[in-house]
């Protein structure tokens, strides 16, 4: 199974991201900053992961870096959101430290599914096969009480 870690400071977010990536058939992890985000990675390394840039007490792009550093082979999306002025050279800055694919918010399953296989080939493809199915509510595994995803 395909094994991901999700970084991200956003509560909902990083929950939503979880529940989507869980119900589309994957393993998922998730830390809120990347220093949460190294200590997991460091225990247990994933195939994917993805992290946002801009967090506290260690943000996406040093995050990328360490990644790299460690774990040479390991694919990385990078996604932030609202980036405007100087801050929207983030993700291309991104890019040039390492992230495999960037991916702006607001975004789509779909639009992330692709990329994920891009990067993992196949193993999305089995990963990602599964039904969801589910009623209005659903308690996901990531501890967060969602709507379920259809």
């Amino acid at each position: 199974m395909v094994q991901i870690l999700v970084i991200d400071d956003d509560d909902v977010i990083r929950a939503s991201l979880c529940e989507m990536l869980r119900l589309s058939g994957f393993e998922v992890r998730t830390a809120e900053n990347g220093h949460v985000g190294m200590n997991l990675f460091a225990q247990a390394p994933a195939d994917l992961v993805i992290t946002d840039i801009v967090m506290p007490e260690k943000e996406g792009l040093e995050t990328i870096v360490e990644l790299r550093r460690l774990c040479p082979k390991v694919k990385i999306i990078a996604i932030s959101g609202g980036l405007t002025g100087p801050a929207k050279g983030y993700l291309a800055a991104a890019r040039g430290l390492g992230a495999d694919r960037v991916l702006s918010k607001p975004f789509t399953l779909q639009d992330l599914l692709k990329l994920m296989k891009e990067l993992l080939g196949q193993k999305v493809e089995e990963g990602s096969m599964k039904k969801i199915v589910g009623s209005d509510q659903s308690v996901d595994h990531c501890g967060s009480r969602l709507p379920a995803c259809g």
